[in-house]
């Protein structure tokens, strides 16, 4: 997403991006309520005021330091997840919804993980991890720097991709610099 807001303001410069950073559930009501013209999630919105459209994808990785023994394991099976402690990102957050959807569609309770930290951002939880506070699952692009560098493998865990949406409010007024956003996204 960084990216893709850099290509918007190169190709509109009297737009000023006012970027605020919170999980999905704060960006879907800072839309509800107008404090936000637009909201960029990556969680599910159960918001029938609140027009979605999808603007990218990612994918979940299981991650966890190359010491752990997971890193050299062929595969992992959902019964795994409960043995290791985890980190991860707080309630509301559209990636630990993600993964707790995804662990449960495989069979599994996600209040049996055993939670060793909840974090509020991806930068925290990724610090954390390798600092080997726990596995934790997070954005493969995300995490792309961590793994390249070798301070976090990637474990044999598939979690689904998950889309990327704008929201904005179906009735509230929508400027022309929100219209050129939504459009550049879209």
């Amino acid at each position: 997403m960084p990216r893709r807001l850099v290509a918007f303001h190169a190709a509109h410069p009297g737009i000023e991006l006012d970027v605020a950073i919170g999980n999905t559930r704060e960006a879907a009501e800072a839309v509800l309520h107008g404090a936000a013209e637009i909201g960029l999630v990556e969680g599910a919105v159960d918001a029938p005021a609140l027009s979605q459209a999808t603007v990218g994808s990612d994918r979940l990785a299981v991650l966890v330091r190359p010491d752990h023994p997971w890193a050299t394991r062929s595969r992992l099976a959902a019964d795994d997840l409960a043995a290791t402690p985890w980190v991860l990102r707080e309630a509301g957050s559209g990636t630990r919804s993600t993964l707790e959807a995804a662990i449960r569609a495989a069979g599994v309770d996600p209040a049996g993980l055993p939670v060793a930290m909840t974090l509020p951002s991806n930068e925290a939880v990724l610090a954390a991890a390798e600092a080997g506070a726990g596995a934790t699952a997070l954005s493969e692009s995300v995490a792309y720097a961590s793994v390249a560098a070798g301070r976090l493998a990637t474990a044999p865990f598939a979690l689904p991709e998950r889309p990327f949406r704008l929201l904005r409010h179906k009735e509230r007024y929508r400027s022309k610099a929100g219209d050129a956003f939504t459009t550049a996204m879209v």
